[in-house]
């Protein structure tokens, strides 16, 4: 068989001599030592997250709400509580100094808030999206309106937490001015449509289970565990798991940024909590093997999620190469919410990319920015 030649001609042979090859092990064990003193060297402080400063404003049971302090002057816009998901933190919003989308936005001159659920244990078993939307969310809406001195106040929600600030505008919308959504299901389906090659595993796996697998794996713990659902999106991309720790890092042990930063993204996915019984179940069942949300038939507080509720503007946010929430799976919102003010933002990177990627990061920030100033 005649060798195969790549699209830029014959691959160049390898020609490696032993002092070569000599020269590539020497260079790697200096590698491999200069990494052991980057390790040896490096403090809990070097690799500190969400070091933004903020104060605690409000607090019910393990539910925090922080306001940032300024770092620019204020546009005098309406606040903006920025809300996580449970499945992760909402510390990746505010990684490091250099790549913090909380950070560019207040440098833009918002007023900004965040909600740190906490840490679910088995006492919360029995929480659900219901408590989190009605309860802890808007009471969280309601301190700042009080605060704020204002009858609405802007809301930006990440992934699940924005299908949380998707399902409060609906029910309350004569407390938001406007809505901005990133890299949130709408249509937990879409991705079937779409059928984009290595994306939506998550909602195949799902849809794979039965209502009675999703019982038993949820009464088993009574909760979804943050380890087992970190194992899920690690066996999303076997092979970036199976290289990150002798290919990555090994890279950045001669630069020490870098090093660092991989370092702290690695933290950011260490702390991964448990997500409530209960609440898991309705996140499952509910939306990713009913797709009710999308289809207005989301109940929550014995009240219907009406889409067409939402009369705020909307700003939809999505990753182009987001393998765990699929553009399609975002973009579905655009025809099925009560405001003509809807406009989308795809931004280059994956799901995590989006907010540390440095061209998407920047675009990020600006863009929310620059979209809220001209609804304030």
């Amino acid at each position: 068989m005649a060798d195969q030649e790549s699209p830029k001609g014959p691959a160049a042979p390898l020609n490696l001599t032993p002092a070569a090859l000599l020269a590539e092990v020497g260079t790697l064990g200096r590698r491999i030592s200069e990494g052991a003193k980057l390790f040896a060297d490096v403090s809990d402080a070097d690799v500190a997250i969400a070091t933004t400063p903020k104060d605690l404003v409000w607090s019910q049971d393990k539910v925090r709400l922080y306001r940032y302090r300024p770092l620019a002057e204020s546009k005098g816009l309406p606040p903006v509580l920025i809300v996580y998901g449970l499945i992760g933190r909402y510390t990746m919003a505010d990684l490091q100094e250099d790549r913090s989308l909380v950070r560019n936005l207040l440098n833009l001159g918002l007023d900004l808030y965040v909600v740190d659920w906490g840490n679910p244990g088995r006492a919360d078993r029995y929480v659900t999206i219901d408590d989190y939307v009605d309860g802890y969310l808007a009471e969280c809406v309601a301190v700042i309106q009080e605060a704020a001195k204002r009858d609405r106040i802007s809301l930006l929600g990440i992934c699940e937490g924005g299908v949380f600030t998707t399902c409060y505008a609906a029910l309350y919308p004569e407390t938001v001015n406007a809505m901005v959504l990133t890299i949130t299901p709408i249509d937990f389906h879409a991705d079937a449509r779409d059928a984009r090659a290595g994306h939506g595993f998550i909602n195949v796996w799902t849809r794979s289970l039965t209502p009675e697998d999703v019982d038993r794996l949820i009464d088993a713990q009574g909760s979804l565990p943050g380890a087992f659902m970190g194992s899920v999106f690690s066996m999303m991309t076997p092979m970036r798991t199976l290289t990150k720790y002798n290919l990555d890092l090994l890279d950045a042990l001669d630069d020490k940024k870098k090093f660092l930063n991989f370092l702290r993204m690695e933290k950011w996915i260490a702390d991964r909590p448990d997500h409530p019984g209960e609440a898991a179940k309705q996140w499952l069942k509910d939306l990713y093997q009913d797709n009710k949300l999308v289809q207005s038939a989301f109940e929550l507080g014995g009240r219907t999620v009406d889409l067409k509720a939402i009369t705020c503007p909307v700003l939809n946010v999505f990753a182009q190469d987001d393998h765990i929430i699929p553009p399609a799976t975002s973009q579905a919102l655009k025809d099925r919410i009560g405001t003509a003010d809807y406009t989308e933002m795809g931004l280059p990177g994956g799901h995590v990319g989006v907010f540390v990627g440095g061209k998407a990061q920047k675009l990020l920030g600006s863009g929310i920015a620059d979209w809220l100033g001209q609804r304030g």
